[in-house]
């Protein structure tokens, strides 16, 4: 299969390999020893998937792709940092991936723990912390103006669509690059929510044109 290189072409890949996936017709693109010779002296990955450590969503599964084809930042949570948004620039403007996924999914232990520090005010020890702290801006909603100041916790159904909308917010906004190549149709970013149950991903929102014309 020729390698996608537009936005489009790059969704089109992601998402027939999650039907393979969901259906149990895996066909385990690009393992063999060939592919693993012919990637060994450059990678040229399609697109990059920003998700969560969560050993249950595993992205080159779950998307049914091989070696060299897709470049994989994770982080508990999906929570962003310089590292992280650096990660994602070198994907696109180094190694020309036109896709850049947002991989959130349901029951995320950070989502959960993030809200029950909202809800108790008792937060984790260690580092864990500074994870839950990045989540929180993400699951609270300001109230419209005129309302009584407080900051009040969204309904438990949205807080994971919630972080993954304001982490492609926050992926456009941490990077001038990525803006110039999401406003050029270069690439695109688009959030996804994973259903650990049955396998399938559910576009979330999306920045640039993941759709053919």
């Amino acid at each position: 299969m020729a390698r996608p290189t537009t936005p489009a072409e790059a969704w089109a890949a992601l998402r027939a390999g999650n039907d393979r996936f969901v259906r149990g017709a895996m066909e385990h693109p690009s393992q063999d020893a060939y592919r693993r010779s012919e990637v060994a002296a450059a990678q040229y990955p399609f697109a990059v998937i920003f998700g969560c450590s969560d050993s249950r969503v595993a992205a080159e599964i779950i998307f049914d792709q091989g070696l060299g084809d897709i470049f994989v930042v994770r982080t508990a949570g999906h929570v962003v940092d310089t590292t992280v948004v650096g990660s994602i620039e070198y994907g696109v403007d180094v190694l020309g991936a036109s896709l850049v996924v947002v991989l959130g999914h349901d029951r995320c232990g950070a989502v959960a723990a993030a809200n029950e520090a909202l809800v108790t005010g008792v937060m984790p020890q260690g580092f864990v912390r500074a994870i839950v702290d990045r989540v929180i801006p993400s699951i609270v909603t300001r109230p419209e103006e005129g309302a009584d100041g407080d900051v009040h916790i969204a309904e438990k159904a949205v807080l994971l669509r919630e972080h993954v909308r304001s982490t492609v917010q926050m992926i456009r906004s941490y990077s001038a690059s990525l803006a110039a190549a999401i406003e050029e149709g270069r690439c695109a970013v688009v959030g996804l929510e994973y259903a650990l149950e049955d396998g399938q991903v559910h576009v979330v929102e999306a920045l640039g044109e993941i759709e053919p014309h």
